[in-house]
């Protein structure tokens, strides 16, 4: 298959009729499940985005705490999840949201089943940063504020684990912190 260009498909596109068009983004809609959200984005923002939302959430939660089986820890899987819903919904709030869930879960994780491995650990510091990343990027306060609560806990449930995963996140978190505050709080 030869990719087509923009400027190419815009082209082509407006030799259709309006039936034509409607015939294509029906078969489009039909055959790819992205496509299908897209178009329910567009259609139905609010309640496809909270519908996405809701199944990003439960596709995390999967992966720690599956309603049956054991835990499957792909981690990558999860991930995914959070990527999917960011394109589709471009909203950074619920985007950030998901990742603090991920980490969340990560630690509640941690905590009831013991000691991870290192790049289980380092997939959390590193969704961890990336959640901080999005608020920085925002330039505002109201972000931080939102999540305040939730990114001080994720630190404070770490203290006593291994592989420096507790000081990683304190360090992020302080570093952080200190942007938005005067003087950050002693854990």
């Amino acid at each position: 298959m030869t990719k087509i260009s923009i400027p190419d498909l815009k082209k082509q596109l407006k030799t259709y009729k309006a039936e034509e068009l409607v015939s294509i983004i029906i078969d489009c809609y039909k055959s790819n499940n992205d496509v299908k959200k897209y178009i329910h984005m567009m259609l139905d923002p609010e309640s496809t985005e909270n519908q996405l939302f809701d199944e990003a959430k439960d596709k995390i939660l999967h992966q720690f705490y599956p309603k049956r089986g054991e835990p499957k820890l792909k981690l990558a899987e999860a991930k995914k999840a959070i990527t999917e819903f960011g394109k589709l919904s471009n909203n950074l709030a619920k985007t950030i949201d998901l990742m603090i869930y991920y980490v969340e879960l990560g630690v509640e994780f941690t905590n009831d089943y013991g000691d991870m491995y290192e790049s289980y650990y380092s997939s959390m510091v590193s969704m961890y940063q990336n959640a901080l990343n999005k608020i920085s990027a925002d330039n505002g306060i109201g972000l931080y504020l939102r999540f305040q609560g939730r990114l001080k806990a994720i630190v404070r449930n770490t203290d006593g684990i291994g592989w420096g995963f507790h000081d990683g996140l304190a360090d992020l978190f302080y570093d952080f912190a200190v942007d938005y505050e005067d003087e950050p709080e002693a854990e």
